[in-house]
């Protein structure tokens, strides 16, 4: 079986854990447990983010759609992985999440959609609260992995996530 390095980024409380927690248990945190990036806001932590991204084969950009800031947060993100990769077309997806909140959105479906076009990356809408396009999520980006040309030899094995 092979071995999957999908490396989850965006701004803290976007729900880049529930997401992958979702995805590989099923179930929904309801309460926001903060990951790594909310502890390290120093140097040292841009350079575990280098290492993270240059250890990735295939990459999730997260904002909320309820959080417009969120949305302008991700755009050095992407810029980061292509300078760490020396590489413009990584496998990568643009996600915007909480689609849920319908009523709250400050980020419309058409400025990501443009962005995404931009890159030349999918785009989708998900909600890791009701499971809403979270499984396609995966199922995309190990597509996106599988199909890419990157100048690095992958591994064999199974699967890993690492948010950050």
């Amino acid at each position: 079986m092979r071995e999957y390095k999908v490396v989850v980024l965006g701004s803290g409380g976007v729900g880049k854990s529930a997401l992958t927690v979702q995805f590989v248990t099923g179930t929904f945190i309801e309460k926001y447990d903060p990951t790594i990036e909310d502890f390290y806001r120093t140097e040292q932590f841009a350079s575990m983010r280098d290492l993270y991204i240059k250890n990735g084969q295939g990459f999730i950009l997260v904002y909320s759609l309820v959080n417009q800031q969120s949305f302008q947060d991700i755009k050095p993100m992407r810029d980061q992985i292509v300078r760490v990769k020396r590489y413009e077309k990584v496998p990568l997806i643009l996600v915007g999440n909480k689609v849920d909140l319908e009523s709250e959105r400050e980020v419309l479906t058409a400025e990501g959609r443009a962005l995404a076009q931009e890159w030349g990356c999918p785009f989708m809408e998900t909600s890791a609260k009701s499971k809403t396009m979270v499984d396609e999520l995966f199922a995309e980006i190990v597509r996106q992995m599988n199909y890419a040309s990157l100048p690095e030899k992958q591994d064999q094995c199974c699967t890993t996530c690492i948010i950050q």
